[in-house]
Formats: structure tokens, C-alpha cells, sequence
């Protein structure tokens, strides 16, 4: 029987409680530091992902520029080692392409692993 949906609210990937991803930058759909998500959340922005330069390369040429500061929405730009809290497809589609991020595991929202096996996530993790 699976964990309702409620509980696994604030659970990472390996079912523990779910730990911030970063506060400098303040990521998360919600601005909070953390990966959680939410139905308003239509980009599933559950991974968090330490940014590199090949990463934030394929995300601008992808149509996301996350390197450029957008200071009007409150965004100081990304660099390499930043950590942020990416969509989900997008980093499936960097992992496709061979240039996925490495991940969080303990900032990784639950959800993230109906897309992607915890495998493929334990083999690209950082912790």
C-alpha cells in the first residue's frame, strides 16, 4: 500500500524528510528553499540540482535562460555550483542529452520518481 499523498508532501527521494535545497539563491516553486511541490506547480520543480556550466548552457538553448539575473522578478541569474530546484522533465531531458546535473538526493522531492528510477537519481546524487 503506498504512503498518501499528504505525508509524502515533505518527503525526499529516498523517503525521509525533505531538506532545503538552497536559500542563497531562494529556490523552490514556492520560494522557500525547498523542492516541494504543489498542483500550482504545473513545471514539477522537484530536483535539486547543483548547476553546472553545460547545464545552464542546454537550459538556455532549451528556451530557460537561467543564468541571466532577471531582477525584476526578484532571480540573480545562476552559475556553476549554484544549487536550484529544477522541473522535473527538464532534467530527464538533460539526463537524455548527457548533461544532467548532479542532484540532492535529501532536497529531491518524492514526486520526482515518477520520472525518473531512484537508480538513475542515486547515480547522479551528490550525497
Amino acid at each position: 500500500m503506498s504512503e498518501p499523498t499528504a505525508t509524502r508532501a515533505g518527503r525526499n527521494v529516498l523517503g525521509e524528510p525533505l531538506q532545503p535545497c538552497s536559500t542563497d539563491p531562494l529556490t523552490g516553486f514556492y520560494r522557500d528553499g525547498c523542492c516541494r511541490t504543489g498542483p500550482e506547480d504545473v513545471g514539477l520543480h522537484t530536483v535539486c540540482a547543483v548547476m553546472t556550466e553545460d547545464f545552464l548552457a542546454f537550459s538556455k538553448a532549451r528556451g530557460n535562460d537561467l543564468s541571466t539575473p532577471r531582477p525584476q522578478w526578484n532571480f540573480p541569474g545562476l552559475q556553476a555550483g549554484d544549487q536550484w530546484c529544477l522541473c522535473a522533465l527538464r532534467w530527464v531531458e538533460a539526463l537524455q542529452a548527457g548533461c544532467a546535473p548532479r542532484i540532492v538526493l535529501a532536497a529531491t522531492h518524492f514526486s520526482m520518481l515518477e520520472h525518473a528510477e531512484l537508480d538513475v537519481l542515486k547515480a547522479h546524487a551528490i550525497d
